[in-house]
C-alpha cells in the first residue's frame, strides 16, 4: 500500500470562515475526510498534519523519510519565502507536489513566486478543493511509476 502524507501549511485551520470567496466555505478537515476516501479507493494510506509553525512543518517531512512515499504539501504563505521548507524538502529524497487553493499566479505580485517549486514534481493551483485531489491523483500515478 502506497502512503502518502498531506501537509497543510498556516492559516489552513481556518478554512471554512478565513476568506470564503478566496478559499471556499469547507474546512480543512471537510477536504481531508474526503481526500481519505479518494485515497482509500486507490489502495493508497493517506495522513495529514497541519501546523502554523515553520519548524514543525520542516520536522514532519523529516519524519516522512520513514513514514511515506510521496507528499501533497499546501504550504501556504510559507510557499514564498521559506528556505527551510525548501531545503527540508530537498534533503528528503521523496517526491513532493506543492498544491493551493487559490490561482497564486493571478493574485498579488508577491504570491506569484514559489521557493519550494523547484524542489517539487509539479504545483496543482487555482481548483480550489479540487487542487487537493489532482495533486493527491498525480501523486499516485507518479508513485505507480
Amino acid at each position: 500500500m502506497k502512503r502518502v502524507l498531506l501537509i497543510n501549511g498556516p492559516n489552513l485551520n481556518l478554512l471554512g470562515t478565513r476568506e470564503p470567496g478566496i478559499y471556499g466555505s469547507e474546512t480543512l478537515e471537510d477536504i481531508v475526510v474526503d481526500l481519505r476516501s479518494f485515497a482509500q479507493e486507490r489502495d493508497v494510506d493517506l495522513s495529514d498534519f497541519q501546523s502554523n509553525s515553520e519548524g514543525e512543518i520542516v520536522t514532519a517531512i523529516h519524519g516522512a523519510r520513514t513514514t511515506a512515499d510521496g507528499l501533497v504539501i499546501n504550504p501556504g504563505a510559507y510557499t514564498h519565502y521559506s528556505i527551510a521548507i525548501r531545503d527540508a524538502i530537498a534533503g528528503v529524497d521523496l517526491p513532493v507536489i506543492e498544491t493551493h487553493l487559490s490561482n497564486v499566479h493571478a493574485r498579488e505580485p508577491f504570491r506569484k513566486e514559489s521557493v519550494l517549486a523547484p524542489v517539487c514534481l509539479g504545483v496543482v493551483a487555482g481548483f480550489g478543493r479540487d487542487s487537493y485531489f489532482v495533486a493527491l491523483e498525480a501523486m499516485i500515478r507518479h508513485l505507480d511509476g
